[in-house]
This record gives structure tokens, sequence and C-alpha cells, in this order.
């Protein structure tokens, strides 16, 4: 695998084990890294991630854990037995429920905090009663996890460089709200293309529906692949 592909992560946005060991298939020779979100988990439970870990691929857990500090720490170490290589919780909950979680983690697996999500703007953050700008809240959640102890972030890639800039390699930026220029933006708010997002300096990122929703998913990867390169 070339570089290009190490970065990226495949969401498996889609509702059932069927569909989503089908995309496996189709992409395992050209990537290797998947992301379970919350729809594939909630229809299939931690089946579909053993699935997909025994078709021989990583994991990226994404079901954003946000919850007492206790609970959050248990269902971190339900993830680290299944395998998982990724994770995500809320920073929004607090240094607390942060702490419980890392100390939770075992080695192997990359406890990622989620800042602001692809999808809110700041008229978002006023409805919940947060005053900041976007940027100066992702970075706000970003220095709270650091400081826990977490292994990178998840955000948009607009906050890429800033990001970078204040943590250098210290933790892992992973990007969603990716699409190609040929794409349609879909809910995402804060997008870029895939090329901007890893010359910014993401370490990885998650690309879900314009391959996913495609017909041929694996000439989507092959084109994403070739602008890369």
């Amino acid at each position: 695998m070339t570089n290009a592909a190490d970065k990226i992560i495949v969401a498996l946005d889609v509702a059932t084990k069927e569909k989503a060991l089908e995309l496996v298939d189709q992409l395992r020779d050209q990537i290797s890294f998947f992301k379970i979100g919350l729809q594939l988990y909630t229809a299939e439970g931690p089946e579909i991630v053993r699935a997909v870990l025994s078709a021989g691929a990583k994991v990226w857990l994404d079901l954003k854990l946000y919850d007492i500090p206790n609970t959050v720490a248990r269902a971190v170490e339900s993830a680290g037995h299944l395998g998982v290589h990724m994770l995500t919780i809320h920073l929004s909950g607090g240094s607390e429920m942060v702490q419980a979680a890392t100390a939770a983690r075992p080695n192997n697996m990359l406890l990622l905090g989620v800042t602001v999500l692809t999808s809110a703007t700041e008229e978002t953050l006023r409805e919940i009663g947060v005053a900041s700008k976007v940027d100066d809240q992702v970075l706000r959640l970003a220095r709270l996890g650091v400081e826990a102890g977490i292994d990178g972030v998840v955000a948009s890639p607009h906050e890429i460089e800033k990001l970078r800039a204040e943590f250098a390699s210290r933790i892992k930026i992973v990007v969603q709200g990716i699409r190609p220029t040929w794409a349609e933006p879909g809910d995402q708010k804060r997008f870029t293309t895939p090329r901007q997002a890893i010359e910014a300096g993401a370490d990885y990122i998650g690309i879900g529906r314009p391959i996913t929703a495609h017909p041929q998913p694996s000439e989507v990867v092959a084109k994403i692949l070739q602008e890369l390169s």
C-alpha cells in the first residue's frame, strides 16, 4: 500500500452487515482501515466489528462515547477487548470523563477525542450555550483532551493547521468532512478535499458517502488515491 492509502479510512455508513462486508471485500486490496459508526453498530452490534477484523482490516469504532466517567471507562474496556484500533469519545464530557477513558484504554488502541462535529456551525454552538467561535472551541477541547492523556483528536479539516501548530506531533489528527472536488457536500459544513487535508497535516482522513454511495466504490478509491499521488 502507498502512504496515501494508509491515511484513508473508509466509513462503513451502511445499514447491514452484508453490505458492510461487501464493501470491505471490494476495497480490501486498496484500503486497510474502516470506520464503524453508530448506524451500523446499532444495527449489528459487536459482531460486525469482529467480522471486519476477521477480514484482515483495521477498525475505527466511532461511537463518540459521552456519559458518566465510570460508564465511559467500562465501554472503553469493552472496545479494547473487541480489538479495535481506534475509538472515539466526546471531549465535551469533561476532564474527569476523559481521564477515566484514557485510564481504561489498552496500550494498543488509540483513543480519539471528538471536538466539534463537522456538521456544526457557530450558530449550532450558540444554540447549546457556547459563545466561542468554532476554531476556539476546537482548540479548547483539544487542550482538555491532551491534558487528560488523549491520543488524538477528531476535527474538521479547517482546524488541522491550528491543531498541528499547537500540538505538533504529540497527537494524531483524524479528520472527517472530506469531500473530493467532484462530490456533493451533503450535511457537512466544514469540509475540504482529501489532498487539502493531507497537505494541511492530517494523519488520517475519513471518507464515507462519496465512496460507499457510489455504484463502483473501488473506482472512487482509485480516483482519490490518484489525486493524492
